[in-house]
C-alpha cells in the first residue's frame, strides 16, 4: 500500500519543534504573569536550561519544558523525561545559588505514590524524603543505558545535597497544552487593548516575541531578556492600538525589498524623468513596498476603512498639488529642460524630507506618507515634472500601453 502523503515520516521533526514552540509560548506566558504581579526579572532560553528566571544577577528558577502530542507519557520513577532533567540540575546544583528554584513543567501526568507526585507543588502531596526513596531505589535497581549517566550523576551527591536539591525542585504535571497556553496568553493581554482587536493584538506581540528569543539564541554570548523590554514592547503595541493610532509591523518595516521587481513602475519612471540616482530610487521603492503592504493589512484587518485612506490621499495630493502649483508659477513658460528637472528635484526633496501629514496622529512611520506618495505616482494622479502626463504618456504609448 502506498504509504499516505499527508503521513510524517519517521525523522520528521515536527515534535521537535512543536516542543520548541511550547517552550518559546511557556517563557511568554510566564513571564506576563510575572509581570502582572510587577516582578523585575532577566528571562532566557537554552542557557542553563530550557527557560532560566534571574533576579538581581543570580539565577532563581530554572525550569525544563516537556510537550507530549500524541503520546501517553510516562512519568514514572524511570521516566526517561524525569531523569534527563534530573541529571542537568543534578550536575549544576553545586555551582548555582542556594536559593535558585528547579522547575519542570510537563504535559504528562505523576501517578500517586511515584517519585514525581511527592515533587509537586502542593504542600498536601509533597513529601522530599519519600521521593529521595523511591529515586534511589530506582537509580540503584534500572539497568537502562540511556539513562546511566543521569543515574551516575544523581548517586554522585550525599544525602544532604540530594535533600537540599530536592527541597527545590517543584514537578508541574498535567500542565496546559499549547492550545491552552494560547488562551491564557489572550486572557493575560485582554486589558491591553479593545476586545475586537484582542486577536491582532496577541498576534503581533506574539511575532515580536518569537522574534526577539531567535536573536536572543543566535547571540554567542547570550543577554537575559530584560523585563523592562517586554512591558516596553507591550506598551508600545497598546499606543499603537489606540484609536488615533494604527499598529505599524516590523516584518513589512525590516523586510528585504527586491528593486528588480519595481523598475517598470510608473513611479519609478517618474523619478528617472527627474534624473534622481539610482540609490535614491531604490529609497522610493522600499517605501512604497512599506506603505502599499502596511495598508493592505490595515484593510484586511478591519483596522481603517477604505475611505479612511481615500481621504487621507486626498489631503497628501492637496500638499503637492499647492507645492507643484508654486514650482509651476516660478518656472514660467519659457523654461529650459534643465531648470525643469532641477525644480523637479526640489520638489521631490520635499517629498522626502518633509514630515507629512499622518493617517492618524499616532502613526509617526515616516513611509507611510512617502510611500502613499508614490502610490499616487503610480496611479498618475501626482508627478514631479511639470510635464509629467505628457511624459509618462509617452512611455507608456512607446510601451504598447497607451489608449
Amino acid at each position: 500500500m502506498a504509504q499516505d502523503k499527508t503521513e510524517r515520516g519517521i525523522y520528521s521533526a515536527a515534535h521537535s519543534a512543536m516542543g520548541f514552540m511550547y517552550q518559546i509560548r511557556f517563557a511568554l506566558v510566564e513571564s506576563l504573569r510575572r509581570l502582572r504581579k510587577n516582578n523585575i526579572f532577566a528571562v532566557s532560553v537554552e542557557t542553563l536550561d530550557d527557560v532560566v528566571y534571574s533576579n538581581a544577577d543570580n539565577v532563581s528558577d530554572l525550569m525544563q519544558t516537556k510537550l507530549h502530542i500524541d503520546t501517553v507519557a510516562d512519568l514514572s520513577d524511570f521516566s526517561v523525561d524525569l531523569w534527563k532533567t534530573f541529571r542537568i540540575w543534578c550536575e549544576q546544583v553545586n555551582s548555582l545559588p542556594a536559593d535558585t528554584i528547579f522547575t519542570l513543567i510537563t504535559t504528562a501526568e505523576a501517578k500517586s505514590e511515584q517519585a514525581a507526585a511527592y515533587l509537586r507543588a502542593d504542600e498536601k502531596e509533597r513529601d522530599i524524603e519519600k521521593a529521595i526513596v523511591r529515586l534511589n531505589s530506582a537509580a540503584a535497581s534500572s539497568t537502562n543505558k540511556e539513562l546511566a549517566k543521569a543515574f551516575s550523576a544523581y548517586r554522585a551527591l550525599s544525602k544532604d545535597q540530594k535533600t537540599n536539591l530536592f527541597e527545590r525542585v517543584y514537578i508541574l504535571d498535567s500542565y496546559e497544552n499549547m492550545s491552552k497556553l494560547n488562551d491564557e496568553l489572550e486572557e493575560l493581554m485582554c486589558f491591553c487593548v479593545e476586545r475586537r482587536n484582542l486577536k491582532l493584538f496577541v498576534e503581533r506581540f506574539d511575532g515580536w516575541w518569537f522574534r526577539r528569543c531567535i536573536r536572543h539564541l543566535q547571540e554567542t554570548a547570550p543577554t537575559a531578556i530584560l523585563s523592562e523590554e517586554i512591558a516596553s514592547q507591550l506598551n508600545i503595541l497598546r499606543e499603537q492600538f489606540k484609536q488615533d493610532s494604527l499598529p505599524i509591523d516590523d516584518e513589512i518595516m525590516n523586510a528585504t525589498v527586491d528593486a528588480s521587481g519595481y523598475q517598470d513602475h510608473i513611479f519609478v519612471e517618474q523619478l528617472r524623468l527627474i534624473e534622481i540616482i539610482p540609490g535614491r530610487i531604490f529609497h522610493a521603492i522600499r517605501n512604497y513596498y512599506r506603505a502599499f503592504e502596511q495598508r493592505s493589512r490595515w484593510i484586511r484587518e478591519d483596522l481603517i476603512l477604505i475611505g479612511e485612506l481615500n481621504n487621507y490621499e486626498r489631503i497628501l495630493f492637496e500638499e503637492w498639488d499647492a507645492m507643484f502649483l508654486r514650482m509651476e508659477q516660478s518656472l514660467g513658460k519659457n523654461a529650459t529642460e534643465e531648470q525643469m528637472i532641477t525644480a523637479a528635484q526640489t520638489l521631490y526633496a520635499w517629498v522626502e524630507s518633509n514630515d507629512h501629514k499622518c493617517v492618524r496622529t499616532g502613526v509617526t512611520e515616516s513611509s507611510i506618507a512617502r510611500g502613499t506618495y508614490h502610490m499616487l505616482s503610480e496611479k498618475q494622479k501626482l508627478g514631479w515634472h511639470i510635464e509629467f502626463k505628457d511624459r509618462i504618456k509617452k512611455i507608456l504609448e512607446s510601451r504598447g500601453q497607451g489608449k
